[in-house]
């Protein structure tokens, strides 16, 4: 376990949760053991199961549910921490960086939105934001004129390759330097099998 995860989890101060239960009554132990289950005798069952008739397996399941959740949301704030110290949100520079990696710069909205997990509304702001700033244009769709699209300007690819050599060395420095060996291509296979699962 890298030194980050392990000072997320000893640094983590889980809630109690109330327990869940499912139609029957019946406690959901495993939904409930986010936090921490008073149906497990309030023992918490992320980062610190005791007893309670939790397997070896599930605990470590569990411990490493907690890991990744608290991880993820640490390595993420950090991220976005640098970005701002160069103008700039994460989710700016993720929607900078589809379209720089999409042909001619530009994509339809709704896939846009579906790549970057947003709602219309919400990519309607983001892109209003960008666009003040002159990184990104909003028009209508050439070949059938009633879809639309986001552009990626002469100013936002200016923009984002200004921006990508800073970034670059804050994943490195968080991220990639605690990988080893075949860390990588193992953390990847098992995103791509979770994200499956999510469609």
């Amino acid at each position: 376990m890298s030194n980050t995860a392990t000072r997320a989890v000893a640094s983590s101060k889980a809630a109690p949760s109330e327990p869940v239960t499912g139609s029957d009554g019946a406690d959901a132990i495993g939904a409930a053991c986010i936090g921490g289950a008073e149906s497990l005798g309030d023992a918490e069952c992320i980062g610190g199961t005791q007893g309670a008739g939790i397997s070896d397996a599930s605990r470590q399941n569990w411990d490493a549910w907690q890991v990744y959740f608290e991880t993820t949301a640490l390595l993420t704030a950090r991220i976005e921490e640098r970005l701002k110290q160069h103008g700039c949100s994460l989710m700016d520079y993720q929607l900078l960086l589809l379209l720089y990696n999409a042909p001619e710069h530009r994509m339809r909205m709704g896939e846009l939105a579906h790549r970057l997990i947003f709602s219309p509304s919400r990519l309607s702001y983001q892109i209003g934001v960008l666009d003040k700033r002159g990184w990104v244009e909003r028009r209508r769709v050439e070949c059938d004129g009633r879809g639309f699209e986001a552009v990626l300007t002469p100013e936002g690819l200016r923009a984002f390759r200004e921006l990508r050599p800073a970034h670059a060395r804050d994943v490195q420095e968080l991220f990639f330097s605690a990988l080893q060996d075949d860390d990588a291509a193992r953390l990847a296979d098992l995103m791509r099998r979770v994200g499956g699962l999510l469609g």
